[in-house]
């Protein structure tokens, strides 16, 4: 979960300069774009050349599904420094709501997920790419995050044969670098790792000088565990602090730069929080671009925008999602 968000010169910088229009239909007037960003990735990488690991992942069965747990699920994916288990009551709620099974996953070096070297987008989307393969799922909907959000655009990008639609929560396809207070978090973490503690307000009274607010202090501490609770109370991160700090310059890019080369035909939802500064108007034209056939909805929230205002994401979702007539 992206906690804090870019400025909107930052975002200015991301979305560069405008070039003539593309011959593509899109929901709003916007010409193509190109969109500054690191050469770290490459929009001719292919999934099949990305070594993955095996997601884990709780899985929320409605009590009156549409269809059997491999058609049509929905796979509900967190953003940094989260897990699964941020995603547990919505996933109900909707697994309720709409018949439908969810898949709420771990990201790589997440959760229960295995940890490994590389972080960026590009992985993250080839292993949700081969947890679809691998447990047969027909024509999923992805519902990501902030990091999830660019997990689900770039996998749309990537390899859109394998989902059916998307929901994107603030935020988009941009570059947009993170601010300075993301290696403070992991210094913080670090922190609590050096010293031992055996109780959580121990680990908060360390958080505290690196983030004062206690909403996202808590959050940072909800990846704390005891690796050896019979014999020793000592709580640690599962999150691997080195990886997560090395990858912070990639995670506010996204690997793709050229939509007259990549474009999801497919529908698309992006759901944004007024109050956030994730998903300003003037990077419209770019999800546009990428995604013709998007829908937006601003709800009156911050970056949380599923945990402040729940009722207003499950009614944008549900909309999305039920079947038209």
């Amino acid at each position: 979960m992206m906690i804090i968000a870019p400025t909107p010169r930052l975002v200015r910088h991301a979305v560069a300069r405008l070039r003539a229009p593309v011959s593509a239909s899109v929901s709003v007037s916007a010409p193509a774009l190109t969109i500054s960003g690191r050469a770290f990735f490459s929009s001719a990488s292919s999934f099949s050349d990305i070594p993955t690991v095996t997601l884990a992942y709780d899985l929320h069965e409605p009590a009156k599904p549409v269809a059997d747990a491999k058609t049509s699920p929905i796979i509900f994916m967190h953003g940094l420094f989260g897990s699964k288990k941020n995603n547990r009551t919505m996933s109900k709620v909707l697994a309720r709501d709409l018949g439908r099974h969810i898949y709420a996953l771990d990201l790589r070096n997440h959760g229960d997920s295995p940890h490994d070297q590389r972080h960026d987008y590009l992985a993250m989307a080839a292993d949700v790419a081969e947890f679809i393969r691998q447990h047969g799922l027909k024509e999923p909907t992805l519902i990501g995050h902030s990091m999830g959000a660019k997990t689900a655009l770039a996998l749309a990008l990537q390899d859109p044969s394998l989902i059916t639609n998307l929901v994107a929560v603030d935020n988009a396809p941009i570059d947009a670098p993170l601010t300075s207070d993301f290696p403070r978090y992991i210094q913080g973490m670090k922190a609590i790792d050096a010293a031992n503690v055996t109780r959580q307000a121990e680990a908060d009274k360390i958080l505290a000088p690196y983030e004062s607010s206690f909403t996202i202090r808590q959050f940072l501490l909800g990846s704390l565990y005891r690796p050896d609770p019979k014999n020793d109370q000592t709580l640690k991160y599962r999150l691997p602090l080195g990886v997560l700090g090395g990858a912070l310059g990639y995670l506010g890019d996204f690997p793709f730069r050229n939509p007259s080369e990549r474009r999801f035909v497919k529908p698309a939802l992006f759901v944004r929080g007024t109050k956030s500064l994730y998903v300003p108007d003037e990077v419209i034209p770019a999800i546009g671009e990428f995604f013709p056939r998007f829908e937006m909805v601003d709800v009156d929230s911050g970056h949380w925008v599923i945990s402040e205002k729940p009722e207003a994401f499950r009614e944008a979702v549900v909309n999305f999602l039920e079947p038209k007539e």
